[in-house]
């Protein structure tokens, strides 16, 4: 079992900047990729970025591109996403999310991630 604690949500607003973090529990296993995703009140869960260690890369939805950042710290088995350049529609709960299962999916969709967080709610305001 993996263990997802975020945190660094709140209230900003438009144009500033937040850091979102998430403390994963030690794991014996391998987990093939981590990923932030968001959901709004009415609205499906979206991945917003993902992070394959493995491969050393990174993916990003076009709607975050060039202002969110996700990375690691692998000595505090930490998960990042640095949020610049916030706009209202960022507003919604972002998780974080782990996939232990090896080619499992796709980053974007849900159903490729098995451990998700609590969420922490981030709010941005006009």
């Amino acid at each position: 079992q993996v263990q997802l604690v975020e945190s660094g949500g709140g209230s900003v607003q438009a144009g500033g900047s937040l850091r979102l973090s998430c403390a994963a529990s030690a794991y014996t296993g391998s987990i093939y990729y981590m990923g932030w995703f968001r959901q709004a009140p009415g609205k499906e869960r979206e991945g917003v970025a993902a992070v394959y260690p493995g491969i050393r890369s990174t993916y990003y939805a076009d709607s975050v591109k060039g202002r969110f950042t996700i990375s690691q710290d692998n000595a505090k088995n930490t998960l990042y996403l640095q949020m610049d350049s916030l706009k209202p529609e960022d507003t919604a709960m972002y998780y974080c999310a782990a996939n232990s299962r090896p080619a499992y999916g796709t980053w974007y969709r849900a159903s490729a991630y098995n451990y998700w967080g609590q969420g922490t709610q981030v709010t941005v305001s006009s």
